[in-house]
């Protein structure tokens, strides 16, 4: 009997820590804003349920990169930039590293905009003036380089935004421009130790003005024994051999209208063999995986009129939750595309972050500080309101337990931690 107590104990424990993951990256361990955490926070406010919190000098888009008890931040302060390695035990700084000047704000935006990833053993982070560094945990500096030095100036009319995308040995980055220059978009295959380019492809589109402008960042497709990346941006979204960066397929229709001003934000989603695909609200394309060449007629399953602009849509692969910057809430049928419930307000605000997935919660936080918490599934229920009342532009990042808000102000340590 002692042995199987033994057995039994051993068994919740591995449970437990199964449980507990890291954010390694924008969209967390599943890439798609999902985590499998569970008894995660519901309520808190300034000085209620939070563990520390961090003076930061500015706001930033950057999602906090969590890894044990490293905490990553891409800061911009004043016209510096620099890499914080926060001490997640204490909620002090253990370093700062430079990564070159030039910040400067875009509208919303700033140059930090970028989030960091990692692997457990170095922190890789680009600005929004394209330098590209990777650091140890120590803080050594291992490579950098600079994007537009090697390939032209970026040509976005809002700054540069989008973050690596880190898969086995390699950061695939992105640059899809062309409202101030007439140079072709391209994606990016950089050896992850040695901060070398492995191929660099170049990615047409017939997007016009601020139309091949895109703020997204690459997802990773991954079915039947076939991994893809894949980018939306330029009026499209399509897929590449990650080995070769050959394009494999296209979907048209992220621009039905031909709109000169169709730039993207939004990133593209994965789960399973589905891809989701936001625009600039109208429309969201979904799209089964498997096809090779032009697939806008033989892949895209349905599509959504009522999609975000900003904030990237979560889904669990039953139903997909999309928010919009007005706080309109819609869940639908990830398979369908029918409308299960919505449209549902949140509180009345401008949404910039991406909601996040996890414990049986949806949560989404809006500019004026505020997570709202709702429950997944197919009935409307917010299960509470929590303001921090600071700006807000990142989006939730959740490990170990706890939930990590960036404001303009703080970096906020949310719960209770329980280690992996």
């Amino acid at each position: 009997m002692r042995i199987v107590a033994a057995v039994i104990v051993v068994m919740m424990l591995a449970g437990a820590h199964s449980a507990a993951e890291h954010w390694p990256q924008w969209r967390g361990p599943a890439l798609n804003g999902v985590s499998g955490e569970k008894n995660l926070p519901t309520k808190w406010s300034t000085t209620e349920n939070i563990s520390w919190k961090l003076k930061t000098p500015d706001w930033s888009g950057s999602t906090p990169i969590v890894w044990g008890d490293h905490v990553f931040l891409n800061v911009g302060e004043g016209n510096e930039l620099s890499l914080w390695d926060v001490d997640r035990t204490k909620g002090t700084v253990r370093w700062k590293r430079p990564l070159g000047i030039g910040n400067r704000r875009e509208m919303k935006q700033n140059m930090s905009s970028p989030s960091p990833v990692t692997d457990g053993s170095l922190v890789w982070v680009m600005t929004g003036t394209g330098v590209l560094k990777a650091f140890d945990f120590a803080g050594k500096e291992i490579w950098m380089r600079s994007i537009q030095q090697d390939y032209g100036r970026f040509g976005l009319q809002w700054g540069y935004a989008s973050s690596p995308l880190l898969f086995e040995d390699a950061l695939y980055v992105q640059v899809l421009h062309g409202m101030h220059t007439d140079d072709p978009s391209y994606l990016l295959r950089i050896d992850k130790m040695t901060g070398k380019t492995v191929w660099r492809t170049t990615r047409l589109t017939r997007a016009q003005f601020e139309s091949p402008d895109a703020y997204t960042t690459p997802a990773l497709l991954r079915y039947a024994g076939t991994t893809e990346v894949v980018v939306t941006g330029g009026d499209v979204v399509t897929g590449h051999d990650p080995a070769t960066g050959r394009e494999l397929w296209r979907a048209d229709g992220l621009n039905p209208r031909n709109d000169g001003s169709y730039r993207i934000v939004a990133s593209p989603v994965v789960q399973g063999d589905m891809i989701f695909a936001p625009s600039k609200e109208r429309p969201l394309l979904a799209l089964k995986a498997g096809g090779r060449g032009d697939v806008t007629k033989s892949h895209v399953l349905w599509s959504f009129n009522n999609g975000p602009d900003v904030p990237t849509p979560v889904t669990d692969g039953t139903y997909l939750y999309s928010i919009n910057d007005r706080g309109i809430m819609f869940c639908l049928d990830a398979k369908t595309g029918k409308t299960v419930y919505g449209p549902q307000r949140l509180r009345s605000a401008t949404y910039s972050g991406s909601a996040v997935l996890a414990d049986g919660k949806i949560y989404i936080t809006d500019e004026d500080g505020v997570t709202s918490v709702v429950q997944s599934g197919p009935t409307f229920v917010k299960l509470a309101e929590n303001d921090l009342g600071d700006y807000t532009l990142s989006s939730p990042a959740i490990s170990e337990g706890q939930i990590f808000v960036r404001t303009a102000s703080f970096l906020y340590a949310i719960g209770q931690r329980r280690r992996l």
